[in-house]
């Protein structure tokens, strides 16, 4: 019993230092994307700060969700927030499963460069909405009579650009058009959608995110607008953003422990098969026999020689 532990934790450790090896290459060409899209996710939150102090408290805008859903109420806000933080987990875990798991189909690296493109890009066009047209925010600090609905001016350029994280970021106002939470939700379903092995685990991403849209307008946290037009936009944005970037590496079993050649090695593999095709043999290992030339002709063996060799009477 201790044998088969002790080998069964050999072949983990093996596969965790192989796994590291492959991500760190990885990391390496690809760091400036990885890097760019952690840098943007500071600009916006820099921009949901700015957009604070030009909000303005006024009575809450007539929402249909809010007739159909109940109000949650202030004391049980939290429960949208501990929805959001079990799918942000969650798909966390799995874009480094592949670091313990055999069921490999993604690079770790890969994956983050991909779901960072999307972030931006639907963040990018949030920002843009948001700073369009200002909407009296809906949430329990927004409201009017609230101390946190506005925020004086700014001492210093230093106060803006620290966002007074993280209570800057929880009790923001102003950022409406169209949801964040909904924007982290969508992009993580939609790529465990096409990158995910479980069907139930598809259709368990799907029912959460419609069942995080209720509870943030039942949260009275953004309007039911926000929220429908997050499930169209950041749709939109990964079908066209998806169809621009390279699709991953297969990960199958024949190519499970190869690292992605890059511009470089791609450019030597090819040369050298051309070299080997010009030498007489193809670029299938089961063809690279020793040939002999006789009469102009190219014979792949001796047998074809001696054969040549007694239909000419020799």
């Amino acid at each position: 019993m201790s044998f088969y532990i002790g080998r069964e934790a050999s072949k983990l450790w093996k596969r965790i230092c192989a796994e590291t090896t492959t991500e760190i290459n990885l990391l390496a060409e690809n760091w400036k994307y990885l890097l760019a899209g952690l840098v943007f996710q500071y600009i916006h939150g820099l921009a949901a700060r700015g957009v604070h102090y030009l909000h303005r408290p006024a009575p809450t805008l007539q929402d249909v969700g809010f007739f159909l859903l109940p109000e949650l109420g202030q004391d049980k806000a939290y429960i949208s927030e501990t929805l959001f933080a079990m799918i942000f987990l969650s798909f966390v875990l799995w874009t480094f499963h592949p670091f313990i798991l055999k069921s490999r189909k993604i690079y770790t690296v890969l994956i983050w460069c991909r779901v960072l493109a999307f972030l931006v890009a639907s963040q990018i066009l949030r920002i843009i909405t948001f700073y369009s047209t200002q909407l009296p925010g809906p949430n329990y600090h927004c409201r009017e009579g609230s101390k946190l609905a506005t925020l004086p001016r700014p001492d210093s350029v230093l106060e803006v650009l620290l966002i007074n994280f993280p209570r800057g970021v929880v009790y923001g106002c102003g950022d409406l058009i169209f949801s964040s939470h909904m924007i982290f939700t969508l992009v993580y379903v939609l790529t465990y959608q096409k990158y995910g092995t479980r069907r139930s685990m598809k259709q368990l991403g799907w029912l959460l995110a419609v069942i995080q849209s209720l509870l943030i307008v039942a949260s009275r946290k953004h309007y039911t607008v926000d929220v429908v037009v997050a499930w169209y936009t950041v749709n939109l944005v990964v079908f066209f953003i998806d169809k621009k970037l390279p699709e991953l590496p297969d990960r199958s079993i024949a190519a499970a422990t190869l690292l992605p050649l890059s511009i470089k090695e791609k450019d030597s593999r090819t040369k050298e098969e051309n070299h080997k095709l010009l030498n007489g043999n193809s670029g299938d290992p089961a063809d690279w026999r020793q040939r002999t030339q006789v009469n102009g002709k190219i014979m792949e063996d001796g047998n074809t020689l001696h054969a040549d060799s007694a239909m000419n009477g020799a």
